[in-house]
């Protein structure tokens, strides 16, 4: 047994390989973007690659060699179940849809004439997403019909940046307020700068265009809740809203949640789909609809590997609560190095 790793800087993959180290765990280190990966991981047992939204060039191409690689008999982590829909909100719409997941009210139109008939029809305020983009990028709470239109329009028209320049720049200026650090100060200049000059994922991308997405948008909600499963394993956040906003991802303000804390049908509801969903791991985010039920608003298999290293503890698939600090990339190597031991096992008796 042998795991192929691709590495880069921040990502999980620091972990996995100091885990591989550590516990004298056979590994590989390839590079997913040659030509030659394929042939690269013939001596290996499974392929580990944290590939980011970010990345343009990852998203050109991941989901499709995630798939070939499961066609050569290989194990893959994220693999294409826990994957496919990775910073795709409209695929996410159909699939929680399609096991019956809690998800707040979701719309998607493929025509002009068919968003505004419906426009014209529904209440406001609702919230306007493009399909990708994270930290409540892309994001915006739409007030009145009048701007629904608007969007209709452009989205029917010349489309969106798919980074979200200006989001982006006040996501920046929101850190510098928060943080008070040099870090975040020279961010805001990073930010002015991208106001004017595009990034590597709208010049690889372009426009999105030709499609609108909305929610409902649910009120009186301070923060959402974040439960990371890993499998059989489960641990969580609460993310307070920005203040003046109703968008809570990206903010920074973060409460870490333990056993007296935690909504125990958030953690139910996270289990179930997970494994209706057959994920190696997933994020869900939580907000509450006015009678008070969790909803889902939308998933992801990655998240900031920092910010959850003060979590007090996590929870079992039993909601049994298992107290003391993680990791949670260790996690993720251990059921990876589990399933080759399991597929190694079940290929022997054959």
């Amino acid at each position: 047994m042998k795991i192929a790793i691709h590495h880069f800087k921040n990502s999980f993959s620091e972990r996995w390989l100091s885990y591989c180290e550590k516990n004298d765990i056979p590994f590989k280190l390839v590079n997913c973007y040659s030509s030659d990966i394929i042939d690269q991981l013939s001596d290996c047992s499974g392929l580990m690659w944290h590939w980011s939204q970010e990345d343009p060039k990852a998203k050109l191409f991941a989901r499709q060699l995630t798939y070939s690689i499961e066609a050569m008999g290989k194990k893959v982590f994220p693999d294409s179940s826990t994957a496919w829909h990775f910073d795709d909100k409209v695929g996410q719409k159909y699939l929680l849809e399609a096991v019956s997941a809690p998800l707040v009210p979701s719309y998607v139109f493929y025509s002009k004439k068919e968003a505004l008939s419906w426009i014209s029809k529904t209440n406001f305020p609702k919230v306007f997403k493009l399909r990708g983009g994270a930290g409540a990028i892309n994001v915006k709470l739409v007030k009145s019909k009048s701007k629904a239109r608007s969007l209709a329009k452009k989205a029917f028209g010349k489309g969106f940046g798919a980074s979200g320049r200006t989001a982006l720049f006040y996501n920046r200026l929101w850190k510098f307020r928060k943080n008070g650090d040099f870090s975040s100060f020279i961010g805001i200049f990073k930010g002015l700068a991208r106001l004017f000059i595009p990034s590597d994922l709208e010049k690889f991308h372009g426009n999105e265009k030709g499609y609108i997405y909305f929610q409902d948008f649910i009120a009186n909600n301070d923060s959402d809740i974040r439960i990371v499963v890993i499998e059989e394993k489960a641990f969580a956040i609460k993310r307070m809203n920005r203040t003046g906003d109703f968008r809570a991802s990206g903010s920074g303000i973060l409460h870490y949640l333990d056993n007296h804390t935690i909504d125990k049908r958030c953690l139910l509801a996270a289990f179930e789909v997970a494994i209706k969903l057959n994920a190696q791991c997933l994020a869900f985010d939580f907000v509450y609809n006015e009678c008070q039920v969790p909803l889902i608003v939308e998933i992801s298999y990655g998240f900031s590997m920092l910010a959850y290293d003060l979590c007090p503890g996590y929870w079992n698939k039993d909601l049994s609560w298992v107290e003391g600090s993680f990791n949670p990339q260790h996690f993720m190597i251990e059921n990876f190095i589990n399933s080759l031991k399991e597929e190694d096992t079940v290929s022997n008796r054959k």
